[in-house]
């Protein structure tokens, strides 16, 4: 019989099994998209901890490069959805045809039976829409006409929005940022990343030469690993300090949810085995938490300044807790 030192060994060992592939996956996206790490990184993290990313960001820095970079690199089923208003629900999840011969319906799945879903600029979709996808989100599962589908896991939906321009968009509500694991910005690249950027595609696009470095199989074994990593009773009670502070702070309208703490969690357990730990440290739930925490917070600030306000505000809360040792 396995001893409980012989069952943590193993779980050790396979995290660092893991964290040698997934350091290889991230190699391979950072051929793709240069300077970014910390970005990259992010993105793995969400992958393994089975949670969204919203990318907000001006145009032209990588956002639909990334996403597909990341689908090529794991040999994952990738799928891309423009958004406009007039897109319905029907465009992404499909719908059913009328066969006039025998009097059938025969559905014809959308884009959302995939991997690796890239829903562009989320904000120009109407709200009837953008709530469409909260149930695939949050439940990897859609309803059709009465009948409900499962999707094929892994699954990540990577959503852009552009913060400039708002005229004919409809800003995400609350609700539905809050079924995104991170918020996160990509940002123009170093004078240095963007003129390796050029001499990058002379001959072909990067994308064009990503190879597949972890199978489907093993990112869904990766992802089961991550929910094993051990989280000690004390960084439990850290994480939801931290969460119901903000819920009592002047400069919040709106404080972080409990589905929010339990998305620190499993991001903490990500970065964690990330990072080669069957074991959360507290470096790893003050690192996590300012990628899923303001975007949960209603700052009382203007739209510009809101999202810099949270970050700072969840920076001095972490500050006052006292760290569990």
């Amino acid at each position: 019989a396995r001893t409980p030192m012989n069952e943590a060994g193993s779980n050790l060992n396979q995290a660092t099994r893991s964290s040698s592939r997934l350091q290889s996956l991230r190699d391979s996206l950072s051929n793709v998209i240069r300077g970014k790490r910390d970005v990259i990184e992010q993105i793995v993290i969400a992958l393994v901890a089975g949670g969204s990313v919203l990318l907000e960001d001006v145009p032209g820095v990588g956002k639909t490069t990334l996403a597909k970079a990341l689908a090529a690199s794991l040999d994952l089923k990738f799928r891309r959805v423009q958004c406009t208003p007039d897109l319905l629900p029907a465009d992404i999840f499909g719908f059913s045809v009328f066969n006039p011969q025998d009097g059938s319906f025969s559905f014809r799945p959308g884009p959302i039976f995939c991997n690796v879903l890239l829903v562009d600029e989320i904000n120009r979709a109407s709200p009837r829409t953008q709530s469409a996808l909260l149930e695939a989100m949050a439940e990897c599962q859609v309803t059709i006409e009465g009948t409900r589908y499962e999707l094929e896991p892994p699954f990540l939906v990577i959503a852009t929005q552009n913060p400039l321009g708002f005229q004919g968009t409809f800003p995400l509500p609350e609700s539905q940022l809050d079924r995104f694991l991170f918020q996160l910005s990509i940002e123009y690249p170093g004078a240095e990343d963007e003129a390796m950027m050029l001499y990058d595609q002379i001959e072909s696009h990067p994308l064009e030469r990503v190879s597949a470095t972890m199978t489907i199989d093993e990112i869904v074994d990766v992802q089961e690993q991550v929910r094993k990593v051990r989280v000690e009773p004390s960084l439990g009670d850290y994480i939801v300090e931290i969460c119901r502070r903000t819920r009592n702070h002047d400069g919040f309208r709106l404080g972080v949810s409990p589905r929010g703490s339990l998305m620190l969690f499993r991001a903490s357990q990500a970065r964690a085995f990330v990072h080669g730990r069957d074991y959360v440290l507290p470096d790893d739930v003050q690192e996590i938490s300012r990628y899923v925490l303001p975007h949960r917070v209603a700052s009382s600030r203007t739209s510009e300044a809101k999202r810099e306000h949270a970050m700072q505000a969840i920076d001095q809360i972490i500050q006052d807790i006292d760290v569990p040792v």
